[in-house]
């Protein structure tokens, strides 16, 4: 069933667990993350991002993942992830995605709260969600997510939330997007405070490539949401190098690459404690 983000996160933070944000460029990839969903009984937030839009454009694949949302036997939230631009947040809107997420983290932060606050306005009228980033996260190529300057202020995360109205808050305490060249160093003490400043889901980005305690950890510290995208391509990229040595047809490769990437998929829910929640 097609849900925001309120309808299964704000269930996670009280029960001290998290759902998966789970990206999908194709439909290969979606049916791995639904049928995994539907498998352990969890809910589940599938989405793309605008950076992944000339991989899977958006008027192309909102019609299937929304469809797809609709049809499952589990809350299925469809999630526009960093959005970048108005423009592009509103299409989503009008596809139908049930959530987006304006990122204005990068700019100004006075004017991330005033472009911030319009969305919520608008995106509210739809009946959809929406997430908004205070501080940072930065790019794991780069290896800035060590730049504590670029860290969610506990002050600033508060002040955001009261003028912006969103309904989840990606905070950055260390993590990076893409796959980390060195150990990330997490900062739990400051998840912790902004946990008990702010009163909304609080939302883990660059989740791909950390360690088992390292999530435990962050949903113990108030992460109800966490984002995952490089492990799944990962686990396709296996299930594809295996199906060429092995010297398998497209199909059959087709198939093994949705089996690796449900894996994977499974592998997350289980991890976050979000199995049997639905």
């Amino acid at each position: 069933m097609l849900v925001n983000l309120n309808d299964v996160l704000l269930k996670a933070r009280k029960e001290k667990y998290a759902v998966g944000l789970f990206n999908t460029i194709d439909t290969d990839m979606l049916e791995a993350a639904i049928s995994a969903a539907e498998e352990l009984l969890s809910p589940i937030i599938i989405g793309t991002a605008e950076v992944l839009l000339p991989y899977g454009e958006l008027r192309l694949i909102a019609p299937s993942v929304i469809e797809a949302a609709k049809r499952a036997c589990v809350p299925v939230a469809v999630h526009y992830d960093h959005g970048l631009t108005f423009e592009r947040c509103m299409e989503a809107l009008k596809l139908g995605f049930s959530s987006v997420m304006f990122d204005g983290s990068a700019g100004d932060y006075s004017k991330n709260i005033t472009d911030t606050a319009e969305i919520v306005k608008i995106a509210h009228a739809f009946g959809a969600t929406v997430e908004g980033e205070i501080g940072h996260v930065g790019e794991a190529s780069a290896m800035d997510n060590d730049a504590s300057d670029m860290y969610t202020k506990v002050s600033e995360a508060a002040e955001y939330l009261n003028a912006t109205g969103v309904d989840a808050l990606a905070v950055s305490i260390g993590t990076a997007h893409g796959a980390y060249k060195s150990k990330p160093k997490l900062d739990f003490n400051r998840l912790s405070e902004i946990n008990d400043a702010v009163s909304v889901p609080l939302v883990l980005h660059g989740g791909s490539g950390l360690t088992d305690d390292d999530f435990r950890t962050s949903i113990k510290e108030g992460i109800s949401k966490v984002n995952i995208f490089t492990d799944l391509c990962a686990a396709g990229t296996r299930a594809m190098k295996k199906g060429l040595e092995s010297g398998l047809s497209y199909l059959d490769i087709r198939s093994l690459r949705v089996s690796e990437i449900k894996n994977e998929v499974m592998k997350k829910i289980r991890l976050f404690g979000s199995d049997g929640k639905a």
